[in-house]
């Protein structure tokens, strides 16, 4: 439920935290705290354990993507959702390394916003259509890939959950494509998590295309 839902808000623009407060609150969710940096971040986290961390990257001191990288690995419950100004690939690529759990531009609509905290929430990574299409190119382009097969323990079922997550498909949509309930959805998902030992649904599209279940428009 939306009240359930924690979030803390970083960003070093008191302007901007407080819009982003008003647009969280005013859909039922509760802001937690708010922080100015990363290292700020860090201790609020530590201190409220949100569910959802909105991080801005560029910012005085420890910037997001520390910030980002020392929140996972002490709180891996708690998910961040990048905010950023720029969608330049050293960032994008920098957030998921550090284990962001999804990547949004700063000129998203405040509907946008809000799905994407639930989404997150719910496992459900999201990025910017603009900044996944050149996520996955630049893993493609990587030296090392795994074949254009599905990997050995994956069921016929999970490949075809799989395709449809790496195209973007929310879990209601697979559902709805499937004809199966939203709960075989998540026990799927997280079957994929498990096998193909991935931290959350950011890497699993990364997978989709590595073992050519979605074909990479060039």
């Amino acid at each position: 439920m939306n009240e359930e839902i924690r979030v803390l808000i970083v960003d070093d623009q008191p302007l901007l935290r407080h819009s982003l407060r008003i647009i969280v609150e005013g859909a039922g969710m509760v802001v937690v705290g708010e922080a100015a940096d990363g290292a700020a971040a860090i201790e609020g986290v530590r201190a409220l354990r949100p569910d959802v961390v909105l991080m801005d990257i560029r910012m005085p001191g420890m910037d997001g993507i520390r910030a980002t990288e020392t929140i996972v690995a002490e709180s891996p419950e708690t998910r961040v959702l990048i905010l950023s100004m720029f969608e330049l690939d050293e960032y994008v690529y920098g957030a998921l390394r550090a284990g962001a759990s999804g990547f949004l531009l700063k000129d998203a609509r405040p509907e946008q916003l809000v799905d994407g905290i639930r989404r997150t929430v719910q496992n459900e990574s999201l990025f910017a259509p603009s900044i996944l299409g050149r996520l996955v190119s630049h893993y493609l382009d990587a030296p090392v890939r795994r074949p254009s097969a599905t990997p050995g323990p994956m069921t016929a079922r999970e490949a075809e959950v799989l395709t449809l997550v790496g195209r973007g498909l929310a879990n209601t949509e697979i559902a709805d494509v499937l004809k199966i309930s939203m709960g075989t959805v998540k026990t799927h998902i997280g079957n994929l998590l498990a096998k193909l030992q991935a931290r959350d649904r950011a890497q699993l599209v990364i997978a989709a295309y590595e073992y050519g279940l979605v074909p990479l428009s060039r």
